[in-house]
């Protein structure tokens, strides 16, 4: 049996060719055998998934794959992602809510949405609101559903003045409400794109959400 290091190895090859090849089945059957591994969700979404998603990334920036394979590579993560939602979704509530977005301007939504099925796996409820969302619409849907924390994520770093926009209006209008903020964009040196934010908590990734879920908001 390999170990885990290994097994993260070879199911992030599988699992990017068959991306790259767009053979969603393919990539269906390797998720979920990953997870009957043993390994858990966490574990598919930050080694495989994600790891695979940035490589595709990387790919399209050097012009390796057409903008065509990229999209094509992104819907069929987020759809082997969709199948799992029944292991994510829990009959146990802890009564808080949480809101995951995108930054205006930004269109990569699979990052957030790992964040949110995150959450909701430890019992909040999670509404997951997509890709650019408009600064207007996140406040009044905050207003409408009143979370405890509301996640942003930047995947573009020529957008951190839209982010600190949104993030500026939330502190504003909503000053009890925890902030956090995420995504490819913090690569590229996230001290300082927070402090263009102020009060906002940046967690570089899933394993890091978990742990602040479990510390931060233990009961």
């Amino acid at each position: 049996m390999p170990d885990a290091s290994n097994r993260h190895d070879i199911s992030f090859k599988l699992f990017l060719d068959a991306l790259l090849a767009g053979d969603r089945p393919a990539c269906s059957s390797i998720a979920w055998a990953y997870l009957d591994s043993g390994e858990p969700i966490i574990s598919l979404y930050e080694h495989i998934i994600t790891r695979s998603l940035y490589e595709v990334g990387r790919l399209w920036e050097f012009n390796r794959i057409s903008v065509a394979t990229e999209h094509m590579a992104t819907a069929i993560a987020e759809a082997i992602m969709n199948e799992l939602y029944p292991r994510v979704v829990q009959t146990t509530h802890i009564g808080r809510a949480m809101v995951a977005a995108c930054v205006e301007s930004e269109e990569h939504q699979v990052g957030i949405k790992m964040v949110a099925d995150i959450f909701e796996m430890r019992g909040w409820d999670a509404y997951f609101l997509g890709a650019n969302i408009p600064t207007g619409e996140l406040m009044s849907f905050i207003r409408t559903r009143r979370p405890s924390l509301v996640a942003l994520s930047l995947a573009i770093y020529f957008n951190v003045p839209l982010l600190a926009h949104m993030v500026a209006a939330l502190r504003s209008a909503f000053p009890e409400i925890s902030v956090l903020v995420g995504g490819q964009a913090f690569s590229h040196g996230p001290d300082v794109i927070l402090r263009a934010l102020g009060e906002v908590k940046h967690l570089p990734n899933l394993y890091s959400i978990e742990e602040y879920i479990t510390h931060e908001w233990r009961e």
